[in-house]
């Protein structure tokens, strides 16, 4: 991932979780037109209905809107943080389609429309946590990874599920010309229990509004327990297979990225520490980074799929 790093954000900024709770009460009124006008004229996203999920695990202040949709790691975009907000307008997400094939009983390629049961719809707020050392508290709407796997009958000898993003260099325009940060197509992994885990989802949205481009539209992989490069966007094709798949980083360098990428303050990463972390949208003079939790946070509830497993050996 890129070490760069903006100008951080007025704590005045932040939108207060109890305002955007309420949010939907007045969605049909004049509030609505005080979101369009704090949001980039680019920026034109479709509200979306969703219930809240239990499984909103942290009641932190929410990260400005303006900084998720303009601060993004999406090399297919640009290298720079602001590259994707500026130049993920060419891509086209409709139609949409995702392919799920390997040791499925029902192999397919899906209309998104299809895939996605939009009156099943959760939001949640996760926190989101970077290898670079920032951070982000996230409302994602979406589907549970489990759910979208078992419309196509996942086979008893799955044991890893691959996943796969769009290649198309005349929309995306870091994937053509010469020198290429990464290849292509981005491609990661996950293990099957990893998959089924109920905090793994597939969003669609966020701040109860449809993704935007540069935030993996239409369709993209959320894990909260393990650093933001697992989350893979823009996803056409997810394969159930026995052997564990390649991922991207673990190919380009696996000295620095592993196949896990869990969260874990105790293993640094070759060229910085994880111990600490800078949570994007809050800034002053006396704002001091903030200690890295095990697993983001999220260790009461995942931890136990990797008993036994060496989390130093297996980063």
């Amino acid at each position: 991932m890129l070490i760069k790093h903006s100008c951080d954000v007025a704590a005045a900024d932040i939108t207060p979780r109890g305002v955007y709770l309420r949010r939907r009460d007045f969605m049909a009124g004049a509030a609505g037109l005080a979101l369009a006008a704090v949001a980039p004229i680019h920026a034109h996203a479709a509200p979306l209905a969703a219930a809240k999920s239990p499984l909103s695990t942290t009641d932190e202040p929410l990260t400005p809107r303006k900084d998720i949709i303009s601060y993004n790691n999406f090399y297919e975009f640009g290298t720079d943080k602001d590259d994707p907000a500026k130049n993920a307008h060419t891509l086209t997400t409709k139609p949409w389609t995702v392919k799920i094939d390997g040791l499925v009983g029902k192999p397919a390629a899906y209309n998104l429309e299809d895939l996605v049961d939009t009156a099943a719809l959760e939001e949640r707020v996760y926190r989101m946590r970077c290898v670079e050392g920032w951070s982000m508290v996230i409302p994602w709407v979406g589907l549970p990874l489990a759910a979208i796997l078992k419309k196509a009958e996942p086979q008893g000898s799955a044991k890893y599920v691959a996943f796969e993003t769009l290649v198309r260099p005349a929309e995306m325009p870091g994937q053509k010309g010469f020198g290429q940060p990464l290849p292509w197509p981005y491609v990661e992994g996950l293990r099957m229990d990893e998959a089924m885990h109920p905090l793994t989802i597939m969003a669609v949205g966020l701040y109860g509004e449809t993704l935007l481009n540069q935030n993996g539209a239409p369709f993209r992989l959320v894990v909260p327990w393990k650093y933001g490069f697992k989350s893979i966007k823009s996803v056409v094709r997810i394969s159930l297979t026995e052997t564990q798949p390649p991922t991207t980083w673990s190919k380009s360098n696996p000295r620095e990225y592993g196949f896990y990428s869990n969260v874990n303050p105790a293993v640094d990463h070759p060229r910085w520490s994880q111990a600490t972390e800078r949570r994007i949208g809050e800034s002053g003079l006396f704002v001091k980074r903030r200690p890295t939790l095990p697993f983001n946070g999220y260790g009461d509830q995942v931890a136990g799929l990797y008993a036994g497993l060496d989390l130093k050996a297996n980063y």
